[in-house]
């Protein structure tokens, strides 16, 4: 059997299926990063809104992947106000088109995974996904290998998309 080494996914391995805080922790790890105005840089946050904001996802799929958090706490996509689901798909559009000019994908996924049951990671706080996507980007490593090759760091795509929806 291959093993590629993937040390930083410890953090998201640690805390798969805990919804419960610990100490002082705030229950929601999105609600967490709203709050903390004073960090966006490694929180990695591209953008505040005045209803949402967007943060590269720590765990993701491709580069590029965005989500768009709305800052009102819930579950469920139809208690969210309709301002702020209004703003989340003109932020979302506006994405595919930072996106499209940042990284050439032949192809975006937009979508939301509503509960647990649902594959929702966090499954407390809706959150919208927004991934560019190439031909051939799910090949033998990610069907066979079942392994994901990112070819560029969190900080790299901060750089890249930060500023970009002022």
């Amino acid at each position: 059997m291959d093993r590629l080494w993937t040390p930083w996914r410890y953090q998201y391995i640690k805390g798969a299926g805990a919804d419960e805080p610990t100490g002082d922790a705030p229950a929601c790890i999105f609600c967490a990063l709203h709050q903390d105005t004073e960090h966006d840089e490694s929180n990695y946050i591209v953008h505040r809104a005045e209803y949402n904001y967007i943060v590269l996802n720590r765990f993701p799929y491709t580069n590029g992947h965005l989500l768009i958090i709305p800052y009102q706490h819930t579950a469920d996509l139809d208690a969210v106000s309709k301002p702020a689901t209004d703003e989340m798909m003109d932020l979302a559009k506006r994405a595919q088109t930072i996106l499209r000019a940042a990284y050439r994908p032949d192809g975006f996924n937009l979508g939301m995974n509503l509960g647990r049951a649902a594959g929702a990671g966090v499954a407390g706080h809706v959150h919208l996904h927004v991934l560019p996507r190439w031909t051939g980007d799910a090949n033998f490593m990610s069907n066979i290998g079942e392994t994901r090759v990112l070819p560029e760091d969190l900080a790299t795509t901060y750089a890249k998309l930060h500023g970009q929806f002022d």
